[in-house]
């Protein structure tokens, strides 16, 4: 894992870099007209099968990243997506021969996005694969002692509590005898790749193998006429899914480090990054990735209990944090006063995520080369029916650590195409209704 200081991809290495003092005036207009464009890619396509190996809520299309990426960033430039979520902006930056660095906090966000970036040859992942379906298949008819040995011996009281209430017995040992095959791959790209085959037979938009369901919309809730499907079966449907998705992608010739890293206090050194474009999570939870990838996290060696600690410590969480008292723009405290006069705690958890914010930004803008751009994509979510206004105040809190707002651009979230918590039957003036609807694409330049 990188230290903090270090850069992780050498940003002077481009013998096609331009200094940034040539570069500023003419990044701000071309900055400026792309914001003033469409943003809502509802014709647009993937341009690789990657963006399809597991569910992730919230993904923006791969349009939105690569638009900026081509036009604001030369090949061999570096990219920078420090909530990097499912990979989505490394993906692109790779496929346009750029360089990059995605860091998030997210387990699972982490492995998805390095499986994307380093898929195996997809003939011996799927030669892999199979080989794990038989094996699995020959413990759970012979060694299902074993299984059971296992089952006690690897998780703490609570998540196998979890794990009691969520999953049914069968479905346990058919998930355990695969994870042991899974581990025994000597190859670790395969082994990763096969891990999230694994996991996306758990966190799905529909169906799955658990007894939940709504978990891809992070909104997991016991269904108790449910009949789970095999685990084994679902595990090779998903690795044929996967391992054609891989097949499909195009060739990736960018350099992509992924690293474990907070937004609030990146492991980069100043002025190594020629493009920042990212996603911040949503104001107030609105969704709640650990909620549902807790689901498969605790298969892969993860405490229950460590995981709801280390949720606490999220961009964004709802949990109240000691936190310093940075001073807050006036019209961004003005939303936080608005939101305290229907609800106290709610009005503290906004003041919570826009000081997380102000520090995400400082440090986006702290990395960033001068005359560079960064580009941050986040909905306004309603909390207690107050607009928390996230793009105006997003806006006001780059200006407040340095940045020049070049515009706020807009687009719509298109729902068929995009997982979010938002509800296409229910009462029009109901909560989940009032949530996410719109997107605003902040740009700005240091």
């Amino acid at each position: 894992m990188a230290r903090q200081g270090q850069l992780v991809i050498d940003p002077h290495s481009s013998s096609r870099q331009l200094p940034a003092t040539s570069v500023s005036p003419c990044l701000a207009e071309v900055l400026r007209d792309l914001l003033q464009g469409d943003l809502d890619f509802a014709e647009a396509s993937d341009t690789s099968g990657l963006h399809n190996l597991h569910a992730f809520p919230a993904k923006y299309p791969p349009a939105l990243p690569r638009l900026f990426i081509e036009h604001l960033t030369q090949a061999g430039e570096v990219v920078l997506d420090p909530m990097v979520g499912s990979g989505t902006t490394m993906v692109e930056a790779a496929l346009l021969e750029r360089k990059g660095i995605g860091s998030d906090v997210d387990p699972l966000a982490l492995l998805l996005s390095q499986a994307k970036v380093d898929p195996p040859d997809p003939a011996r992942a799927f030669q892999s694969g199979l080989g794990v379906c038989n094996r699995a298949y020959m413990t759970l008819t012979r060694n299902s002692e074993r299984l059971q040995q296992e089952l006690r011996q690897r998780f703490d009281e609570e998540t196998r509590g979890f794990l009691s209430y969520w999953f049914a017995p069968q479905t346990q040992l058919e998930l355990m005898a695969l994870l042991l095959e899974i581990e025994a791959e000597p190859d670790a790209s395969i082994r990763r790749f096969l891990r999230l085959c694994f996991s996306g037979i758990i966190v799905t938009k529909s169906g799955g193998v658990s007894l939940a369901i709504d978990l891809a919309h992070t909104r997991p809730h016991r269904a108790k006429d449910k009949v789970p499907r095999s685990a084994i079966e679902e595990f090779a449907r998903r690795l044929r899914k996967n391992v054609a998705s891989i097949e499909q992608s195009e060739r990736r010739d960018g350099q992509i480090a992924i690293v474990y890293g907070d937004a609030r206090s990146l492991p980069l050194q100043d002025n190594s990054i020629h493009l920042v474009i990212t996603s911040p999570p949503y104001a107030g939870d609105a969704i709640d990735y650990m909620r549902a990838h807790k689901f498969s996290l605790v298969w892969f060696g993860y405490p229950v209990g460590v995981l709801a600690s280390h949720r606490r410590a999220y961009l964004g969480s709802d949990t109240l944090r000691p936190a310093a008292e940075e001073p807050l723009p006036a019209p961004v405290e003005r939303v936080i006063t608005a939101v305290g006069e229907v609800d106290t705690h709610k009005a503290r958890v906004l003041d919570r995520y826009y000081r997380d914010m102000m520090l995400t930004m400082r440090e986006a803008y702290r990395v960033l080369q001068p005359g560079r751009c960064a580009i941050f994509v986040v909905a306004s979510s309603r909390m207690r029916g107050v607009d928390t206004r996230a793009g105006e105040c997003l806006g006001e809190i780059a200006q407040s650590v340095g940045f020049r707002v070049v515009g706020i651009g807009t687009r719509r979230i298109h729902r068929d195409r995009r997982m979010m918590p938002v509800s296409r039957h229910g009462h029009s003036c109901s909560g989940i209704e009032q949530r996410m609807h719109e997107e605003y694409v902040v740009g700005l330049v240091k």
